[in-house]
Order: structure tokens, then sequence, then C-alpha cells
């Protein structure tokens, strides 16, 4: 077991010591791009603009035969793209394949100064962390990186979610988990070929009155998952995200299921669609109106001491957290969206 004052310690010579903080960033949308379709690398200059992260997908979605095209195809993007204050991150190849190896070498020998984050897939356990974390580091001090690129492990398969705890503790590069509904529903054998979302067949009754037809109530799938990792990640200080939602045709569903994860303490999703940008900016903005509540709850509690009635409910020191917790975030949000900063009066 590494000693604690070791953690910090960077684990090759020259590599940039890691964050001990988070640095804090907009990440409502993870918005994933296939990099090997030029027309694609063509609109991210105008998409960098319109969502907090990109993400060029290497992993699922992407053929065999264009998992090169892929990997040069999202070298090239990051070269030639002004991101501004927008995330550049990339989803690797999973690390049985015969491709993650050259994704991570070349990827951060090429473009590793504008990475901030590698997503890693089907991460079972702290030592595909560990791994990943060791090269990483060789790779930073070998080219003169000076900040460490982070990563983000996706949760989809049963043994991930066994060890999740671990997972969230395994390194300061930790920036936060997604869920992978689909193949964490492979992995459990679960019933469904969905991706994301609710089941018509998961389902409670009430209770039966006579004659009375029954009501049914769909319930979440995900609900344990995402709460077992919302955990995870608040023990450690890293973020909670939502995945995917496949269904591009259904906004509605696409919009519960984020809310879900929303309330839930995630702190953004992935969009694969442009029609789910909007949505994410809308469900994982806090609301106005919850705004305007807890600035009320911290003028009338400046120091979250005492009790007060506001309202007429009663606010105390939980409260004042909870409070603390959606003006952070608007504040945020207003930094980087000039229309919400004016409805949020921030």
């Amino acid at each position: 077991m590494k000693l604690p004052r070791n953690f910090y310690k960077p684990l090759a010579i020259g590599a940039p010591a890691p964050y001990r903080e988070l640095p804090v960033r907009l990440e409502r949308m993870i918005h994933f791009v296939p990099p090997h379709l030029e027309k694609i690398r063509a609109r991210v200059p105008d998409l960098a603009k319109q969502v907090d992260v990109v993400l060029g997908n290497l992993e699922d979605a992407i053929p065999v035969d264009a998992k090169e095209a892929a990997r040069a195809g999202f070298i090239e993007m990051g070269k030639s793209t002004d991101f501004g204050t927008t995330g550049l991150w990339t989803r690797i190849n999973a690390l049985n394949s015969p491709w993650a190896l050259d994704d991570v070498i070349q990827i951060v020998g090429a473009i590793g100064a504008k990475l901030d984050v590698i997503m890693l897939p089907k991460v079972d356990g702290p030592w595909d962390i560990a791994y990943l974390d060791q090269l990483l580091a060789q790779l930073e001090a070998k080219h003169a990186i000076g900040k460490p690129i982070l990563i983000h492990a996706i949760l989809e398969t049963a043994e991930g979610v066994k060890n999740v705890e671990e997972i969230a503790a395994a390194s300061p590069r930790m920036h936060g988990m997604s869920l992978g509904p689909a193949d964490l529903a492979a992995s459990r054998a679960m019933k469904t070929t969905r991706v994301g979302g609710g089941h018509p067949d998961y389902f409670v009754l009430a209770d039966a009155k006579g004659d009375t037809p029954r009501m049914g109530f769909q319930q979440d799938l995900w609900h344990y998952t995402v709460g077992k990792m919302v955990d995870a990640c608040a023990a450690n200080g890293i973020k909670p995200f939502y995945g995917p939602f496949g269904d591009f045709a259904d906004l509605a569903a696409c919009e519960s299921q984020f809310r879900n994860a929303f309330l839930q303490g995630c702190v953004g999703a992935w969009s694969l669609h442009p029609t789910q940008i909007d949505i994410a900016k809308r469900v994982f903005s806090p609301d106005p109106a919850e705004v305007a509540f807890a600035l009320k709850i911290l003028d009338a509690m400046p120091d979250g001491a005492g009790a007060v009635m506001i309202d007429g409910k009663m606010q105390d020191d939980a409260t004042w957290k909870q409070a603390k917790v959606i003006v952070d975030l608007a504040r945020i949000v207003a930094a980087k969206d000039a229309e919400l900063a004016k409805v949020y009066g921030l």
C-alpha cells in the first residue's frame, strides 16, 4: 500500500505534481465526436463554443478498421482547434484492446499539453487506474507537459461497481466517473437492450382495489448504481456523471433520466447527439427559482449558524449547505453562460 505522504508525489521524474484539488470547470455535458469523420471534425470549432466538453471517441461506435483513423483525426482536431474554456477529452480504447497503448502514447506525445482528461472504459478496479496513472506520468515527463492529464473512469462492469470506492480513491489523477449502462447491463446479464433510461417491464403496481384497474409505475433501473457511484465520488472529491441515453428521438425520456441523475448528485451527462446538448444545459444548470431561494438563505445566514424562517420554512445549517451547493454551481454556470448569469442575477 502506498504511504499517504507519497500519494501526491509525481510517479515519474520530471512529471508535473498531481492536483490536490480538481480544477473548477463547467462540465454539464461531455459531447462525443467520432473523429474519423472529416465532416464532423470540420464542425468542432463551432461545437466548442456550444458545449462544455468535446470528447474525441476512439472506442465503442468506432469501427475496427477506423480505429487508427479516429486516433489520427482526434490529434488533428486537437492541434487545429482553439478550445478556449471548453474541455478537450478523449475516450481511449479499453486496456485489454490492441489499440489502447498507441492511443495514449501517440495522443499524449502529440497534444498532451492541450488534453484535459482521458476517459478510460471498462474499469474493473484500482489496478486499471494505477497502470494508466504511471504511464501518463512517464509520458508527461518525456514530453515536458506542464499540467497533469486527468483520468475519468467509466463504471460499466459488475466488478467495477463492486470496486467503485477503491477506483474513486485510486489516484490524485481521478477526475470522476460516468455510468456506462449498456455494457453494465451486459456484464450483469440484465434483460434489456436499451442504452440508459427506464424499461416498461421494470415497474411496481399500485394496491388492488376491487375490480378497479391497477396503475403501474415505471422504475429507474440505474438508481442504485448512480447512488453508489455518487457516494464514492463525493467521498473522494471527484465528479459523478450520468452516461449515454441512446434513444435520440425520445427527448422527454432523455431529460427525465438526466434530471434524475442531477437530483442524485451528478454534475453532467454525455451528449451523443446535438439534440441532447440543450437538454444537458437545461438540466445541469440550477433552476433560477432555486438559485433565488438559495441566495435568500445565504443572505439571511451569512455564516450558516443558527436558524431562520424564510417564506414560512425553517432554514438551518443543513439547508445552508444545500443552498451553498446550488449557488456555487450557479456561479460556475454564470461565468460561462452570460444569459443565465443575467437570469441568476450573478
